[in-house]
């Protein structure tokens, strides 16, 4: 379990805080995006399972209370607070897989407040992350438009858990599996590998690598063919195909992982075909994003499939998003900030989409909780008095998401930039927000800061 020190100092102080003073009535802060980048039209929300886990699992250990204890920094009411702490509150929050838009609150905890306040730091950690990254396994899927995709990641990820979130968020985003080997103990995700370009080349003929590679490994066979002369290698797989066949093996694909990737496809189509091996597929990795991808099957390029890793779990393009996690209400009234270009709208909020008679998305309210909009409500209840209420199988989780895919605007699912979707702010939650400033903003202050023009 991570430790419950893993947060930000300011956390303990202020709970040090409210407790000194008394300040522990129930509060709700709400988790969300507050702009979306010209790169990104819409999100997927995702990681809402391992936020669960952290709610349900947080405990400050001996270990942890005996170091805050030889700090010297906290008081022995707090020490003792953390001793007995557990999350008792109530989470609502979208269902992973579903798209969302700037200023939707994705999550929202309702709790006493030094318990709401404490689990900003790592619900944002965990949210923001596996969010960016199916956000960005999402537009992979739709340009690749319905062709294989595998998370080859993890080496390049900031990290083992990011590598391991990447495999989950990516898959339950559309991707097929992964290459990390751990996610399909961990997750049932299915994983995917071939060779290395090392064990070709510690063999002295790039035939006999093929041949022992697929008699101890014949089980969905992928050669990989680019470590010298990729064409050359395809010949030589070709030879060998009717070897393996006579032991029952079939050649299934060939990946090719440098130069240009749709004409050596292209070429070693070509080969393959004219020697008989027209269900071997070609599978491309190397470099790839949702650019190169849609660019690629546009000019035709005979690609089956494409491993995807660095622009994945790094979310390359647009490694961050401005992720926030405010306070909304405390002692049953609306609380809001006004900072410039970081307003946020008070109260507890819903979120109510709207679709056409097609199922597509036509457009979201963003209103109160207790406003009555028309529409599909967005926010779930998830957890009530700190336990969890239902716990969706990751094949759920990726028919929602499949469905939001298929339910976007045209534009979204072309991935144009700047591509608009419409998210109409309610007459009752400005109403409110005009209230919230009456009582907190300066007399000269008349009407309510819109978070959209800060």
């Amino acid at each position: 379990m991570t430790s419950a020190l893993l947060t930000d100092l300011y956390q303990l102080n202020m709970m040090q805080t409210y407790l000194d003073h008394g300040e522990t009535q129930r509060a709700s802060f709400e988790l969300f995006f507050r702009t979306l980048p010209p790169r990104r039209g819409f999100l997927i929300a995702a990681g809402l399972e391992q936020a669960l886990d952290f709610l349900e699992d947080l405990r400050f250990s001996a270990d942890d209370l005996d170091w805050l204890a030889r700090s010297g920094r906290f008081s022995r009411s707090l020490l003792d607070y953390l001793a007995a702490f557990r999350f008792s509150g109530d989470v609502d929050a979208m269902p992973e897989g579903t798209a969302f838009f700037a200023d939707e609150p994705v999550l929202r905890v309702s709790a006493p407040l030094p318990e709401a306040q404490y689990f900003e730091t790592r619900l944002i950690n965990i949210l923001h992350f596996q969010s960016i990254i199916a956000s960005k396994a999402a537009r992979l899927v739709l340009a690749a438009s319905g062709k294989l995709l595998v998370d080859f990641g993890l080496r390049r990820a900031h990290g083992a858990e990011a590598g391991l979130w990447a495999a989950r968020a990516s898959y339950l985003a559309g991707f097929a599996g992964t290459a990390t080997t751990l996610a399909e103990r961990l997750y049932g995700i299915p994983i995917y590998g071939t060779m290395a370009h090392s064990f070709v080349q510690a063999h002295d003929d790039e035939g006999v690598a093929f041949e022992n590679f697929a008699r101890s490994r014949p089980r969905n066979l992928t050669l990989l063919i680019d470590t010298y002369d990729t064409e050359a290698a395809a010949q030589k797989v070709v030879a060998l195909a009717p070897r393996l066949r006579v032991l029952g093996i079939e050649i299934g694909a060939v990946r090719i992982d440098s130069g240009d990737l749709a004409v050596q496809a292209k070429r070693v189509r070509r080969i393959l075909d004219a020697g008989g091996l027209a269900g071997t597929t070609i599978f491309v990795s190397g470099g790839l994003d949702e650019d190169k991808i849609r660019s690629m099957l546009a000019n035709g390029a005979p690609i089956a499939g494409f491993g995807v890793g660095t622009s994945l779990t790094t979310s390359s393009d647009v490694p961050a998003l401005d992720c926030a996690y405010k306070l909304q209400e405390y002692a049953g009234v609306a609380r809001r900030k006004r900072s410039a270009g970081k307003a946020t709208w008070p109260g507890r909020k819903q979120v109510w989409r709207h679709f056409g008679a097609d199922g597509t998305m036509h457009g979201d309210v963003l209103s109160l909780i207790d406003d009555p909009i028309a529409g599909t409500p967005l926010l779930e209840p998830v957890m009530r008095d700190g336990r969890r209420l239902a716990r969706p199988i990751l094949s759920e989780i990726r028919a929602t998401a499949a469905r939001n895919l298929a339910a976007l605007p045209e534009p979204l699912r072309r991935l144009e930039v700047g591509g608009r979707y419409p998210v109409q702010i309610a007459d009752a939650l400005i109403r409110l927000a005009a209230e919230v400033d009456r009582h907190t903003a300066p007399k000269r202050m008349r009407e309510p800061a819109d978070p959209r023009r800060s």
